[in-house]
C-alpha cells in the first residue's frame, strides 16, 4: 500500500495526472511541453535497474517465482497494443496509473476512461480465450 501511495504521489506532483500538460506533451506539432520527459526518463531509469536486480533473483521479496518475460520479438499483437494504448492516451491525455489517482478524486473523466479501459481488457482476454 505504501508503494501505491508513494507512485500516485509521485504522478500528482509530476503533473502526470493532469490531462493538459499530458496532452501538450503529446502534441509535438503545436505548443509542445517537454517536461514529461523527466518523468519518462526517470521511470525508466527505475525500470532498467529494478530489472537488472530482478533477472539475478529466482524468488521475489515476498517468495513468489520470478517471472521475467523471455522474449524479445516484436509482433502484431504488440504493435497492435502499442497503438491502442498511444491512441487512447492520446485522446483522453489519461493513462492507466493516472487514471487510477484520478478516479480516486472523483474524476468522471478518468472513471470513464478507465471503465473503457477495463472493458477493452475484459474484451481482449475473451479474444484471446482466457
Amino acid at each position: 500500500m505504501l508503494a501505491g501511495v508513494i507512485f500516485g504521489f509521485g504522478l500528482i506532483l509530476s503533473g502526470m495526472v493532469n490531462p493538459a500538460i499530458v496532452l501538450a506533451f503529446l502534441d509535438i506539432a503545436g505548443q509542445w511541453n517537454p517536461s514529461l520527459l523527466w518523468v519518462m526518463g526517470g521511470a525508466v531509469a527505475v525500470g532498467i535497474i529494478a530489472f537488472a536486480l530482478a533477472k539475478r533473483l529466482k524468488y521475489s521479496y515476498l517468495g513468489a517465482p520470478m517471472q521475467i518475460p523471455a522474449s524479445t520479438q516484436i509482433d502484431r499483437h504488440l504493435l497492435l497494443g502499442s497503438l491502442m494504448f498511444g491512441i487512447g492516451w492520446g485522446i483522453a491525455g489519461i493513462c492507466p496509473g493516472p487514471a487510477l489517482v484520478l478516479v480516486g478524486s472523483g474524476n468522471l473523466d478518468a472513471i470513464i476512461f478507465l471503465v473503457a479501459m477495463l472493458l477493452g481488457m475484459g474484451l481482449f482476454e475473451i479474444k484471446r480465450g482466457r
